[in-house]
C-alpha cells in the first residue's frame, strides 16, 4: 500500500476511533491533515476576537510550515495507527 492509500485509510480509520482524542490530539489531527493536503496555511487568522476554535486551527497549521506533504502524510498515518492501539 503506497503512502496516499496509507493516508487515506488513516482519514478513514480518525472517523470511526471508539472515543473522541483530547483537544491537542484533535488539533494535531487537523494540522497534519490540512498540511497534507493543501501544503503551507495559505489563509489569514480568523478576524473574530471570540473565534477560539478557528484561531487553535489557524496556529496548529502555522506550526506545520515547511513540513512536506509526504512528512505530514506519515506523521498523521503514525497518529491515527498509535490512536487506533491504545483503543
Amino acid at each position: 500500500m503506497d503512502l496516499q492509500q496509507q493516508f487515506e485509510a488513516a482519514v478513514a480509520n480518525s472517523k470511526t476511533l471508539s472515543e473522541k482524542p483530547a483537544n491537542e490530539i484533535l488539533l494535531q489531527l487537523y494540522s497534519l491533515y490540512k498540511q497534507a493536503t493543501a501544503g503551507d496555511i495559505n489563509v489569514p487568522p480568523p478576524e473574530n476576537i471570540f473565534d477560539i476554535a478557528g484561531k487553535a486551527k489557524h496556529e496548529a497549521w502555522a506550526l506545520q510550515k515547511g513540513k512536506s506533504r509526504e512528512q505530514a502524510m506519515e506523521e498523521y498515518v503514525q497518529l491515527v495507527n498509535k490512536l487506533k492501539a491504545g483503543e
